[in-house]
């Protein structure tokens, strides 16, 4: 099936793919797009600080608020009813924003109205952080290693957020709800990195914390704790860009990660120890701006400031898919959440029932939880989405 639709797609004989829907909504350049709700709800931030909540379903927004008076960085969700915004205001703030609360929102579009201010959700946390480079946060659920018995209240999971320090090439990693610093992880001596540009969390081998950086000077590194010394190490460093690293992402159950860069280097990095060499490759499309790994980690997909959005093998880095459709550069990428599916053959024979049984908006909505969106903001205000294989 996924080699029919790539001959397809990949077919000269066909008229260029067309974005699934078209979000208008922004005055200003999208920075950031994030899926969230089980792929029911896309948030969407501008250069102005504007924050746009979609509901996927209908391709209607919910919630509209100005969350930061600079620009969006990135965007963020804790779980379902905490989402996450960091900004060059520098700030980073955790909003509360529960489902059952959406209509008491201003739905009053940036694009109708980028001056009257609106109400805004709860803010649960309002954390101080350095957004000069211009690099977003970083996050994942924190393990938690402390005993607890089977009378005790389920605490709610804990997260862990990496954003750049103050100085040139620093990491601060903090633990909320407590807001505890975790980590602070220093510029390497034996090289030249410049300022942070890009950062990744995430746990390998079950418990061993790694922060990925992405440098200024090109360099990308893996950082995890020395279980003796507490001493944040270096585990891998490699530079494979010849200009700043502009994003990063991961394949966990792989052991690789991924970057792109002002150059025009897909870079493929191993994550965990001799899981072989690093692999790059010269795309000849320099300024990819924004990298992201579908859930499935089949594929990833790169936006470029060409104005293209393109789709690569996670294994081969094959260049699979080319979505032209922006004439603006585009900034800001997201895959929904790909769950796992059932044999089509199997299910095919019930389709037709199924459909029978659910009224149009509840079709709507098993139909927004099991597409392969892929949702790329641009400089032009708008927010593609596109049904991917």
């Amino acid at each position: 099936m996924l080699s029919e639709t790539l001959h397809r797609i990949q077919s000269s004989t066909l008229p260029p793919a067309q974005p699934a829907y078209v979000l208008r909504g922004h005055s200003a350049q999208v920075h950031s797009v994030h899926f969230l709700r089980l792929n029911l709800r896309l948030l969407s931030g501008d250069a102005d600080g504007w924050v746009i909540l979609w509901n996927v379903p209908i391709k209607r927004p919910v919630a509209v608020w100005r969350a930061h008076t600079g620009s969006i960085l990135g965007l963020g969700s804790w779980d379902d009813d905490r989402i996450i915004t960091h900004g060059r205001d520098n700030k980073l703030q955790v909003w509360q924003l529960e489902e059952r609360n959406e209509t008491t929102f201003s739905t009053v579009l940036p694009i109708d109205d980028a001056v009257t201010e609106r109400k805004k959700p709860k803010v649960l946390h309002n954390m101080p952080v350095n957004a000069l480079n211009f690099c977003s946060f970083a996050l994942c659920t924190q393990l938690v290693t402390a005993s607890s018995t089977a009378n005790e209240t389920p605490r709610p999971s804990n997260i862990l957020v990496a954003v750049p320090g103050l100085q040139d090439g620093h990491v601060n990693v903090t633990s909320l709800p407590s807001e505890q610093r975790v980590a602070t992880i220093v510029s390497p001596k034996d090289i030249a990195t410049g300022m942070v540009m890009a950062l990744g969390l995430h746990y390998i081998n079950g418990s061993d914390l790694c922060v990925l950086v992405g440098y200024e000077s090109g360099y990308t590194a893996v950082w995890n704790q020395n279980p003796t010394t507490k001493h944040w190490q270096t585990r891998y460093s490699y530079k494979a860009h010849s200009q700043p690293v502009l994003s990063l992402d991961i394949t966990p159950s792989s052991g690789y990660f991924y970057s792109s860069s002002a150059d025009a280097i897909i870079a493929r990095h191993p994550l965990v120890d001799g899981n072989g060499e690093t692999k790059l490759v010269q795309t000849k499309h320099a300024g990819q701006q924004a990298l992201c790994v579908r859930s499935d980690q089949k594929i990833f997909a790169t936006a470029g400031w060409d104005s293209r959005v393109r789709v690569y093998s996670a294994k081969t880095l094959q260049e699979l898919a080319v979505l032209r459709w922006h004439k603006e550069g585009c900034y800001a990428l997201a895959f929904a959440e790909v769950s796992p599916t059932v044999d089509s053959e199997d299910t095919a024979g019930d389709e037709s029932v199924v459909k029978r049984d659910l009224t149009v908006s509840e079709q709507r909505t098993a139909k927004a939880k099991s597409t392969h969106w892929l949702a790329a903001g641009s400089k032009d205000g708008k927010v593609s989405l596109w049904d991917v294989y």
